[in-house]
């Protein structure tokens, strides 16, 4: 029997223009949520999502990890994904459920929260699109090593705390250009953290009802707080982060045959070439087929 949902909107307080037209997909800043309490992230019906998800679109692993975590090395649970959600107070375990918008139910909720902050940021990059959800159930003192993301995303705690560490995604000290090209072309999110930049964090402790804002490829990692972490990261693309990582891809391209591409939104009359450029090697593919 499908269950009956009684909670209703808004669901997220604290969204000010001014915040994020100085802020958005350039640095991190707070909002506020009404989520905590939302049936939808109960631990019984998170275990019904699980199983009801393609299981391509499940992770999971142990959760006690280092800051820097090599991809191909981390280790698994020995747990299957349901006794990872029911065990996840002792478990010591990280799990995320991916694109739970396949869900309609939960394609509702983001939707509903996404529409919220629609107004805001077609004020800066107008184009919301590919709206993607995401859920992620931790143990208490899991990790989530260093890495980056392609979405723009507005992470949302919804039980526990946790603590994040963020670094700016435009500064070249900490993230180099050819780093961005090779995520954006495949290479696994996962970065080697470098102490040496540890004095330029953003520095937050998440608790239920705060909301944070990730700008894209910003680097981070994750510590959880003493009690079972779940949050729910809201994320989107724009016609500009599209964008970016065609220039991104492109770059690359150039840069292995040898040349050296001005970087992404240095020059706005060379990002406008190389997307025309862009533009027209994918019509020439697509007349070609």
């Amino acid at each position: 029997m499908p269950m009956q949902m009684t909670v209703v909107g808004p669901h997220l307080n604290s969204l000010r223009r001014d915040v994020f037209a100085a802020r958005f997909n350039r640095r991190p800043f707070l909002i506020e949520h009404e989520l905590s309490n939302h049936p939808l992230f109960d631990l019984s019906r998170l275990v019904e999502l699980s199983q009801e998800l393609p299981t391509d679109r499940v992770e999971y692993n142990a959760g006690d990890l280092p800051i820097t975590q090599n991809p191909q090395l981390t280790p698994r649970n020995g747990l299957t994904v349901a006794e990872t959600i029911q065990r996840i107070e002792e478990c010591r375990s990280w799990l995320v459920l991916k694109n739970v918008e396949q869900h309609p139910a939960y394609a509702a909720l983001l939707d509903e929260c996404l529409n919220e902050i629609e107004s805001y940021t077609n004020a800066i990059a107008p184009g919301m699109c590919r709206r993607e959800g995401f859920i992620f159930i931790s143990s208490p003192g899991s990790v989530t090593p260093y890495h980056i993301d392609p979405e723009n995303n507005f992470l949302l705690q919804v039980r526990g705390t946790k603590e994040v560490f963020m670094y700016d995604a435009d500064d070249r000290e900490v993230i180099s250009e050819e780093t961005i090209e090779e995520f954006f072309c495949g290479a696994h999110r996962n970065l080697v953290f470098d102490e040496q930049v540890r004095d330029r964090e953003h520095h937050y402790i998440l608790t239920p009802g705060d909301g944070l804002h990730f700008p894209v490829v910003a680097p981070h990692y994750v510590q959880n707080g003493p009690e079972v972490s779940i949050s729910f990261s809201i994320t989107f693309q724009t016609s500009q982060s599209r964008d970016r990582q065609s220039l991104h891809r492109l770059n690359r391209t150039l840069r292995r045959w040898g040349l050296h591409p001005s970087p992404v939104g240095r020059w706005a009359w060379s990002d406008s070439l190389k997307l025309h450029c862009v533009n027209l090697m994918r019509r020439f593919k697509k007349s070609a087929q």
